[in-house]
């Protein structure tokens, strides 16, 4: 019997009730999920690849077969070095699938021993992202309804000024 990896890459900068729900739902859906932090270049992130890792991992005790890496690299090479037979995306809206579907291309020329799976966010995520929640923040508004309460602190902390 083969041994299901996924990868769930992302930024998780920071990490939200919608990348939540997609990691949730993959670790139901694979004998291990590995979300990797990755370092996006295009991206100016607020908070460190090693915080962003530990929030994800105070979000998820409850998932034992999900690990939490920070990989700067390819994806496809990483993929290859962890045995993993899939990628995991979500999508939250018709504007996010243009770009995964180019990824996921470079990534099967790259790799082509891992397939990417899109999954869309709960209909209450759709419209949530990283940079709504840092904006909020910014503001001095709540941010409870985005992100989990044991992360909410380290957020507001960070951003607010």
């Amino acid at each position: 019997m083969s041994n299901l990896i996924a990868l769930c890459p992302g930024s998780f900068d920071p990490v939200t009730y919608g990348h939540l729900d997609i990691i949730n739902r993959a670790a139901g859906m694979f004998d291990r999920l590995i979300v990797v932090v990755a370092t996006n270049k295009s991206k100016n992130c607020s908070f460190s690849p090693e915080e962003r890792v530990n929030m994800i991992k105070k979000c998820i005790p409850h998932l034992p077969n999900v690990e939490i890496v920070h990989f700067d690299g390819l994806l496809a090479d990483y993929a290859a070095k962890r045995g993993a037979n899939a990628i995991i995306k979500g999508l939250r809206a018709m504007s996010d699938f243009e770009y995964e579907f180019q990824m996921a291309l470079t990534n099967k020329k790259l790799n082509p021993n891992v397939e990417t799976l899109f999954l869309t966010t709960a209909t209450e995520n759709m419209y949530v992202s990283s940079s709504m929640v840092k904006q909020i923040a910014g503001m001095g508004g709540d941010i409870s309804g985005f992100v989990p309460e044991v992360i909410r602190e380290d957020i507001i902390n960070r951003i607010k000024k």
